[in-house]
């Protein structure tokens, strides 16, 4: 089951103690589904869960029937209002009346409680949610302008922060920061989902900063393993013309301690010079060295 179902299962699952709150989760599922007008009420949908509750909503606040007919090839299911004049009775009962433009009614919402039902009414009837193990993004995909821009507000007032965009003939709301998902997602009553998204998000960053930090080690083993490979080149080019007679005195001490200890670091090496050196006395030198043999 993907992210986006165990998300749509929870809200299904989500117990509503007030009445408005449930009518205004099928306000939210109407006004977003298929068809909301006077003449057709309607919502089509790939889970039959959501059918179901949609179904079940209808009946039980507004003693409403529907019929459901599933696509040719059973992939999705349509729910509609069974007569037409109980569709109007639902468009005018949710506040709704001719026709216009589509916009949320706000004065349906009797308590605090019932936006959040209705987003999550909205997200039941057209939304979805990226699994975050891939990618941070939550989206409404809405068919009317002024519809999105009425949900676009609603968001922003509840300080969600959403974005919107136009694609394939669609309104999108959406969201791709991962905090402003986790509150959505909050706010529409799937604290479960919240959970498992902020775990796999403390996963991925401790993965992210191990990966740094292995590729952080990785280049600074091959940035040593080049400096040492070109000291040694050096040193056994000074030797091969000049003998180990030709450096310093000082010089040639330490170009026989590297030679004999190439995967020392500076700081070991520098330890183990007699007297010990600084690290940076034992990187001076050894471009020193690395100098005259270029000069060679």
């Amino acid at each position: 089951m993907s992210f986006s179902s165990r998300v749509k299962d929870e809200l299904i699952k989500t117990e509503y103690q007030e009445v408005c709150c449930k009518k205004s989760l099928l306000y939210g599922m109407c006004i977003f589904g298929k068809t909301f007008s006077a003449d057709s009420v309607s919502l089509q949908t790939e889970n039959k869960n959501i059918a179901e509750l949609y179904a079940k909503l209808l009946k039980e606040l507004f003693n409403i029937d529907s019929t459901f007919k599933e696509s040719p090839k059973g992939r999705s299911v349509t729910v509609s209002v069974a007569e037409k004049n109980e569709a109007a009775k639902l468009f005018k009962a949710f506040g709704h009346e001719g026709v216009g433009s589509l916009k949320i009614n706000h004065s349906y919402f009797y308590c605090e409680n019932c936006a959040n039902a209705f987003t999550a009414g909205a997200f039941l009837a057209c939304g979805t949610i990226s699994s975050p193990e891939k990618d941070y993004h939550l989206e409404f995909t809405v068919p009317y302008l002024n519809l999105s821009k009425s949900l676009f507000t609603l968001l922003e007032e509840k300080e969600l922060g959403p974005k919107y965009t136009y694609r394939n003939g669609y309104n999108v709301v959406y969201f791709k920061e991962s905090e402003a998902i986790e509150d959505c997602l909050y706010l529409m009553g799937a604290s479960d989902a919240m959970f498992e998204m902020m775990n796999i998000k403390i996963v991925k960053d401790f993965r992210n900063r191990a990966n740094r930090q292995a590729n952080c080690e990785t280049a600074n083993i091959n940035r040593m393993v080049n400096a040492v490979s070109l000291q040694i080149q050096a040193i056994e080019k000074i030797w091969n013309k000049k003998g180990k007679k030709y450096l310093p005195e000082k010089l040639e001490e330490l170009a026989e301690l590297r030679y004999d200890n190439p995967d020392l670091s500076l700081a070991e090496l520098a330890e183990a010079c007699d007297p010990p050196l600084s690290r940076s006395g034992v990187n001076h030198r050894l471009k020193k060295i690395v100098d005259i043999s270029k000069e060679l």
